[in-house]
């Protein structure tokens, strides 16, 4: 898995690219073991799980950047629609020497962009009416530059597997106690009674653990790609400065919208340029996605001294 994709001219990352093995690999160890459980627990819906599991994860991958466009209210915008936003991508994807993802708008006024997908040929860049409101020409560039990283290097598949097991805990626990309600209301068997209630209690049990492994596996892997983004980004423009203007207008306009509209895109933080967070947040992020302003403006500018030297 290389961090700067087949065929592009991002800056390859040799610890984004390790962070990301790593990620996965304990991943796909959490994700066996929760299934074996719940196979375990569930011995006569083993099959369910099995298919619920297999299901979910498909679809969670497959079509990952349409089920993020739809949750977040975007849509694909074409370059009539949007001609300024479509040339810089396609300036940008020359230079990087990428194929060009498909292009989004939300209508939000919070300023903000993403990118999603499960490789470099079927993903999304998106940004809102807030950021396109916002931004001058060059800021915009930035932060586009910063999106297509994270297609170029991946790193938004693995986001999206990351995440998925959550998704999946979820799901499971609600099924789970949904049939060994129905079961513990319709049988009289003492044994399947205690069965069932024992299955009640560790299901949950387990699946908190596993949420909580994977959120703390997709929060560490987070910070660091977003700083393998603002690198990549700010290398290949050759404008650290106009990314770092964007950064600090964009955290500064974001602390200003009202708390009500951040919590709903709270939820979708770690795939944003800049985490939902109001200034009280913003001041205590032990848990946050992204690194703090200050670090990811100090990294620009000791980008932005190396290409003057």
């Amino acid at each position: 898995m290389s961090a700067s994709g087949p065929h592009t001219r991002f800056a390859p990352d040799r610890g984004l690219t390790g962070r990301m093995v790593t990620t996965m690999f304990l991943i796909g160890l959490l994700y066996v073991g929760f299934t074996g459980v719940l196979i375990v627990l569930l011995r006569g819906a083993w099959p369910l799980v099995v298919l619920l599991a297999g299901g979910l994860f498909v679809a969670q991958f497959w079509f990952s950047d349409k089920i993020t466009e739809r949750a977040m209210g975007a849509h694909e915008v074409t370059p009539e629609q949007y001609p300024q936003l479509h040339g810089t991508i396609d300036r940008l994807c020359a230079l990087a020497d990428m194929p060009k993802p498909r292009v989004a708008v939300a209508n939000n006024d919070m300023p903000n962009a993403f990118a999603t997908g499960r490789n470099p040929q079927n993903s999304v860049v998106c940004v809102t009416t807030g950021l396109l409101r916002r931004l001058e020409p060059e800021e915009l560039e930035g932060v586009l530059a910063h999106e297509l990283s994270h297609v170029a290097h991946r790193d938004v598949a693995v986001m999206t597997v990351a995440g998925f097991l959550g998704v999946l805990a979820g799901a499971i626990t609600r099924i789970a106690l949904y049939s060994g309600m129905m079961s513990g209301g319709n049988n009289r068997n003492n044994n399947n009674d205690n069965s069932a209630a024992i299955a009640m209690i560790l299901i949950p049990l387990v699946s908190m653990v596993v949420y909580a492994i994977s959120f703390l596996l997709t929060r560490l892997l987070s910070r660091y790609r977003e700083l393998a983004a603002d690198r990549a980004a700010a290398q290949l423009t050759g404008r650290p400065s106009a990314l770092a203007s964007a950064l600090t207008k964009v955290t500064g306009q974001i602390a200003a919208i009202p708390t009500q509209d951040l919590r709903k895109a709270q939820p979708y933080n770690a795939f944003y340029f800049a985490p939902a967070l109001n200034a009280r947040e913003a001041a205590s992020q032990l848990m946050s996605t992204h690194p703090s302003l200050e670090q990811r403006l100090e990294q620009l500018a000791k980008i932005s001294a190396e290409l003057g030297r």
